[in-house]
């Protein structure tokens, strides 16, 4: 079964979501931007994974008081462990999360899932869907409807493709597309 840290390490190529570097397993914890405290929830819009040591330096701050730390780093972030600094292997992927690649690619000429989506997103316009969990539930209904594969970990690898690909720029629970 993938964890929710396993998720965010896996859209996030196994790095830490504040330094870039490559993040062990065992050294990283799931941070709420918007703390739990403060009424933040375990979506992933809401969660990435840094390294222990930064998730204790923010704690339940206020996003106000994280930008600060972040913005502080002037575009030189450094985590406050050696942990991030130290090259690790990205994280094996969990079984469920090896299935996604086969949908990103197109077969016997049928589109692949990656071109049904950069398809349908194009074709709405300015009725694109405006937040995360309305874009999951989107692709998953185009999915179905051309009864390709759909899991939440396939969802997720779609999502996390289109953003690599600078196809879509998801800013806490908010997208918004460079589909050009």
């Amino acid at each position: 079964m993938t964890t929710h840290l396993d998720r965010l390490l896996f859209a996030q190529g196994g790095q830490c979501f504040f330094c870039l570097k490559p993040l062990p397993k065992a050294e990283a914890s799931v941070e709420h931007l918007v703390a739990s405290a403060n009424g933040g929830t375990n979506d992933d819009g809401n969660c990435v994974a840094c390294c222990k040591a930064l998730n204790h330096l923010l704690g339940s701050k206020s996003i106000k008081e994280k930008m600060q730390i972040v913005l502080n780093q002037r575009g030189n972030f450094q985590c406050p462990s050696s942990a991030c600094a130290q090259p690790a292997p990205p994280p094996s992927p969990a079984p469920a999360a090896t299935a996604p690649k086969a949908a990103l690619q197109s077969t016997n000429g049928n589109p692949s899932a990656i071109d049904l989506v950069l398809a349908d997103l194009k074709k709405r316009g300015a009725s694109r869907p405006r937040k995360v969990a309305t874009l999951t539930s989107t692709i998953k209904a185009l999915l179905k409807q051309h009864q390709k594969p759909n899991t939440d970990a396939e969802i997720v690898s779609l999502i996390a493709e289109l953003q690599k690909r600078g196809k879509v720029i998801v800013t806490d629970t908010k997208v918004s597309y460079r589909l050009g």
